[in-house]
């Protein structure tokens, strides 16, 4: 579905406003059955990405994490974080990084253990491989990378 710009659908990466609006829920059910109809054609089934989405991987990963309910992380207009979730950016060449962020004294750091490990389980659940690290100040992310072929 096309929003107002002409753009595609845009999953929450977790660094815009809150996914808002009487439309949004519908078009997040179009945008995922989308990405499962393009799969079974494309790959023969469901649990293998297709080639678009090893290309805009940011963007696959944040359409699964959304339409599996997780909330996303939020920022408000002065760039501040506004709410907990999930945040998915570019990672390293070829990875994508999954954070679990939230506003200062949220309580965002000691969920995140718990609350990318589920998120972890749902990537893996669709195809994608997942790695937990801990980095920086002791702070936990999800490394998100394209399956590696079976051999």
């Amino acid at each position: 579905m096309a929003d107002p710009q002409g753009q595609g659908f845009e999953p929450a990466t977790g660094d815009g406003p809150p996914p808002s609006g009487p439309a949004r829920a519908g078009e997040l059910a179009t945008a995922y059955e989308g990405l499962v109809q393009i799969r079974r054609l494309l790959t023969g089934g469901v649990g293998v990405p297709a080639p678009w989405e090893l290309r805009m991987m940011p963007r696959a990963v944040a359409l699964v994490l959304e339409a599996a309910g997780f909330p996303p992380s939020a920022v408000d207009a002065d760039g501040r974080r506004s709410r907990t979730g999930y945040r998915v950016a570019a990672g390293a060449e070829g990875l994508v990084e999954v954070t679990w962020a939230g506003p200062p004294g949220s309580g965002a750091a000691g969920e995140e253990r718990e609350r990318l490990s589920a998120c972890a389980a749902e990537l893996e659940r669709h195809g994608w491989d997942c790695l937990l690290y801990r980095g920086p100040r002791g702070r936990r992310f999800l490394e998100v990378g394209a399956p590696h072929p079976a051999g």
